[in-house]
């Protein structure tokens, strides 16, 4: 079993979106509903791959047919990256003892450029434990583009043949395979430490 081990952040260590939050979102922007999260949405690998959080608020209003102000766009921003800030203390209590057992740990994150400072400063405790933060809006690419596995394991200075990944989409899982790393979809940190006592 590989040593290095990496991990997505989104729906593995840091908790997605809660429902209040979405709710809050959706009332700043005047519009709801699966035509409002859709263009939220596909937006969102333009600005995971290093576009500003402006353009990304422009580009979401002109797929909803809307034209954002500037203080509505501020309170998008504030209320998008205070949505994607909390973390699973399980998943915590697990990546400060993996790293207490000496295993190389690596973060590979589609994560939007304000964000990163933003959650740094709140996480930065436990993300010390890792040895590379790999963020996809640093590096120009976005997960599952196979660049992104390949950039995080340089980093890391192993080959992804070394990394076992989890993540909790299917199909990054399946583009990190494709790259030689080991990968599990990710379900639960006692999954995680079954995975990795086998």
């Amino acid at each position: 079993m590989p040593q290095t081990v990496v991990f997505d952040l989104f729906g593995v260590i840091a908790r997605t979106q809660t429902e209040e939050a979405r709710l809050r979102i959706e009332g700043l922007a005047g519009a709801s509903g699966e035509t409002f999260w859709d263009a939220y949405w596909d937006g969102r690998p333009a600005c995971d791959a290093g576009q500003s959080s402006r353009d990304y608020w422009a580009g979401t209003g002109d797929r909803l047919g809307v034209r954002f102000d500037r203080p509505t766009v501020d309170a998008l921003i504030e209320a998008d990256l205070a949505s994607w800030t909390d973390a699973d203390e399980r998943m915590v209590e697990l990546v400060t003892e993996l790293a207490g057992e000496g295993r190389t740990l690596g973060l590979l994150s589609n994560i939007i450029e304000d964000l990163v400072p933003v959650f740094e400063g709140i996480h930065g405790r436990w993300l010390r434990h890792f040895t590379v933060l790999t963020y996809s809006c640093r590096i120009g690419v976005a997960k599952p583009d196979p660049r992104a596995y390949e950039i995080c394991a340089r980093r890391l200075g192993v080959a992804p043949a070394d990394v076992i990944f989890f993540d909790d989409k299917v199909g990054n899982v399946a583009a990190a395979r494709e790259t030689g790393m080991t990968a599990e979809v990710f379900v639960s940190p006692e999954q995680v430490r079954n995975v990795l006592a086998g």
